[in-house]
């Protein structure tokens, strides 16, 4: 990594995560506008959401071992050119049908960049990777904030403006990466096909891929499903857009920036246990009150208890497997696109064709965070023996 400075790729990275935020958030931001143009169901809403989770799942469960040894500039150039497409695709979208390709493009390209930009990041700074990677992924707060908020303030709602615009944003960081040099793979640290069944042989990355399978739930929950639970309750779209921009993701933002100076002196399983607790308390109360005030409150307090989780997560991740660190890391971050999927299909299901029940399928999420308080407690003392 010496032999790249490693301010420009930090800088790359982050305009990765940036894009890679502002589409996570693009489905719940044009599912309102997509159910009324294509006259869609809650269960329709949760296919669609599931096919975004299965190109999330494939990228990244297949994409660890290419980045681990071909490179990460491979994976990053390969994934916002995926991006680039369907986003530039999507507004011509013509059937329900057309729509779940082009947002399946855009979970294969997300799933890409995401475990290749923390996979990046992840060695750049080796004694302070969980905080380094929380300030990376502020930016995907960032994203998440920039795109609901331009939907509802400079769009009023049109898909296709906001499609574009992410679009041009992508490519411009697409020129970016194809400009910025990148540390070639190391021979040492590159994995073999012959070393999987070692790696999964191991309980340490299966409870992080479970903790990250809940906590992936619960947050694709609030993007995915947010607005349209507070539309619901009688809350104004545009109101609705904004709660979930300078509410959540402000709060993940917020969050990010702040608790990266404590993971320097606090442990990261320290700061997962009580971000989980949190988690559990502000997404039951963010389900509580239509009132906009009170809506907008608990949603920002739930993003900032959101805040460190995944970025902490990947660092532990990190630190666990000093070898195949993408490899893992790509296994960690698929059980989390698994979860996007099954939580989605529940709620869904749930919900069926009635919007009025999505409260109480959304209870999913302070019932996950739940049982992430119990994943938490039996994963730290094997990750502290890994680390050591």
């Amino acid at each position: 990594m010496a032999a790249v400075k490693s301010g420009r790729l930090i800088i790359a990275a982050i305009l990765a995560i940036l894009v890679y935020g502002m589409i996570a958030a693009m489905l719940g931001t044009l599912l309102p506008n997509l159910s009324v143009k294509f006259n869609l169901t809650p269960e329709q809403n949760g296919n669609i959401a599931f096919a975004q989770a299965l190109g999330l799942i494939i990228a990244s469960v297949s994409v660890g071992p290419l980045i681990d040894n071909k490179g990460k500039k491979t994976g990053l150039l390969m994934g916002l050119f995926v991006i680039a497409a369907a986003l530039f695709a999507l507004p011509n979208a013509a059937s329900y049908e057309m729509i779940m390709v082009f947002i399946f493009a855009l979970g294969l390209g997300g799933g890409i960049i995401v475990t290749a930009a923390n996979a990046l990041v992840s060695d750049i700074n080796e004694e302070r990777r969980s905080s380094t990677l929380n300030l990376l992924n502020l930016f995907f707060g960032l994203g998440g904030l920039l795109t609901p908020l331009i939907a509802a303030q400079l769009f009023a709602g049109d898909a296709v403006s906001l499609c574009y615009l992410v679009a041009l944003l992508t490519v411009v960081t697409l020129i970016m990466h194809i400009s910025t040099p990148m540390p070639a793979p190391s021979g040492e640290r590159g994995f073999k096909v012959s070393e999987m069944g070692g790696l999964l042989g191991k309980p340490t990355l299966w409870l992080l891929s479970l903790f990250m399978f809940l906590y992936c739930s619960c947050e694709v929950g609030v993007w995915n499903w947010l607005a349209k639970h507070l539309i619901a309750q009688g809350i104004p779209e545009s109101q609705a857009l904004t709660i979930l921009s300078l509410g959540f993701a402000l709060g993940l933002l917020i969050g990010r920036m702040v608790v990266s100076r404590i993971l320097i002196k606090v442990p990261a399983a320290t700061v997962t246990l009580v971000a989980s607790i949190l988690m559990a308390v502000t997404t039951y109360l963010a389900l509580q009150s239509a009132d906009v005030t009170v809506a907008y409150i608990s949603v920002f307090c739930a993003g900032l208890a959101m805040a460190p989780v995944f970025p902490t997560t990947l660092g532990m991740t990190g630190d666990a497997f000093r070898k195949g660190t993408a490899t893992a890391m790509g296994i960690v971050i698929t059980s989390g696109w698994i979860g996007l999927a099954v939580s989605s299909k529940i709620i869904g299901g749930i919900a069926g064709g009635d919007n009025t029940r999505l409260k109480t399928a959304l209870l999913l999420l302070p019932v996950f965070s739940l049982i992430m308080v119990v994943v938490n407690l039996i994963l730290r003392p094997m990750v502290a023996k890994a680390k050591a």
